[in-house]
């Protein structure tokens, strides 16, 4: 039996709603999770390959803002284990992270999904103190977090949003109310991502209203751009300026020192990022090369290279925004080269979207001259190929 078939096998046994429901126990969380992983790694069809659900997004959110503090009265008969088992789970989680930022979501995915399988499932069936499991579940929460980032970047997006779905009931029975915003807030990114922008504004708000002044102001800042994000994809300028504003406001109160260590990768570069996007899809050039510019300044160590390839492809937008097609060109070539080590659906994306733009000039002899250049990078001979 080929891969292809044991994956249709296994799509034939699993409901087609598998993950997209918000669990209502721990128990149904778990036995939830554990199988999605599962049929991730037997490449079921049904997850593999579904379409984004609207209602699943909406469903999961209200059911979280409306959510009580859960109790862990359901005691596991597993292996007993203590806060060190989970230290030494965190710290290959991180490992993954550090990979997925490094060389993007495709290069590591299943292997993150095996270990979720093996090592994370062996957990969440594993005895432990109240105090430990919280934060044991905390910890699975974050890397399913990570594997539906991953699945984002791959282009699984259905699939990511399964296990954006998971995570968020991991994170709130673990009482981790923060992490679950921070879930909330990644599933905006993702449904601006696939053009559902009202969906995403929503998904930020909740987010943001969900957790109140228990955040900090870092995270609000977040919730704030990722908001933005959707509403200047809709075009709102407006209400977009006003998100930003709000962002900058939280930002400047920032303290490091206070937040999760999750979201303490927000800095002023990563702020400028999302300003940069923002004034690019709102047809600002002028402003969005500004801050492109700034982020790209901070002279990065290549720790977030898929960050440092998304500023750099909107600064070439906002080239091309401003009539320098030849500029522009000149910019994605220095995303290109950023981007050989990368593996991520979302980089040919934002090639595929420039690609499209680029064409009305694409007769010019810069152009051709960059045509030829481009074809070298594996990046762009994915965005041709397709």
């Amino acid at each position: 039996m080929t891969l292809a078939d044991a994956g249709l096998a296994a799509s034939a046994k699993l409901p087609l709603t598998l993950g997209l429901t918000y669990p209502e126990a721990l128990a149904e969380g778990v036995e939830t999770v554990t199988q999605l992983w599962q049929a991730d790694l037997d490449e079921a069809s049904s997850v593999l390959k579904g379409q984004i659900s609207a209602p699943a997004w909406n469903n999961a959110s209200l059911t979280w803002l409306l959510a009580a503090p859960t109790t862990m009265s359901e005691k596991p008969h597993g292996l007993r284990v203590g806060q060190a088992d989970t230290m030494r789970f965190r710290a290959t989680i991180d490992l993954f992270a550090q990979m997925d930022n490094r060389f993007g979501g495709e290069h590591a995915r299943r292997s993150l999904i095996h270990y979720l399988a093996t090592d994370g499932k062996r957990l969440l069936h594993s005895r432990a103190s109240e105090r430990t499991r919280g934060q044991l579940l905390s910890a699975v929460a974050e890397a399913t977090l990570l594997a539906a980032w991953m699945s984002y970047d791959s282009g699984l997006h259905s699939l990511a949003q399964r296990y954006f779905i998971q995570a968020l009931s991991l994170a709130q029975t673990g009482n981790d109310r923060l992490l679950a915003a921070s879930v909330l807030d990644a599933m905006s990114h993702q449904a601006t991502f696939v053009g559902r922008y009202r969906e995403a504004a929503n998904l930020a708000k909740v987010a943001r209203q969900g957790v109140g002044g228990a955040a900090t102001p870092t995270l609000t800042a977040h919730f704030h751009v990722m908001e933005a994000r959707a509403l200047a994809r809709l075009g709102d300028a407006t209400a977009c300026d006003r998100a930003l504003t709000e962002a900058v406001r939280e930002f400047e109160r920032r303290n490091p020192d206070d937040d999760p260590e999750w979201i303490r990768y927000f800095d002023d570069a990563e702020l400028a990022a999302e300003f940069g996007h923002c004034f690019r899809d709102l047809a600002r050039p002028v402003v969005a090369s500004h801050y492109a510019t700034q982020c790209l300044g901070t002279g990065g160590d290549g720790t977030y290279l898929r960050s440092d390839f998304f500023a750099t492809m909107v600064l070439a937008d906002a080239h091309l925004g401003a009539g320098e097609a030849e500029q522009a060109c000149s910019v994605v070539l220095d995303a290109l080269r950023l981007g050989e080590q990368l593996r991520s659906a979302r980089c040919a994306s934002y090639l595929r979207e420039f690609s499209v733009r680029l064409a009305p000039a694409a007769k010019s002899l810069g152009i051709r001259d960059f045509h030829e250049q481009a074809v070298d990078f594996s990046l762009w001979q994915q965005v041709m190929a397709a």
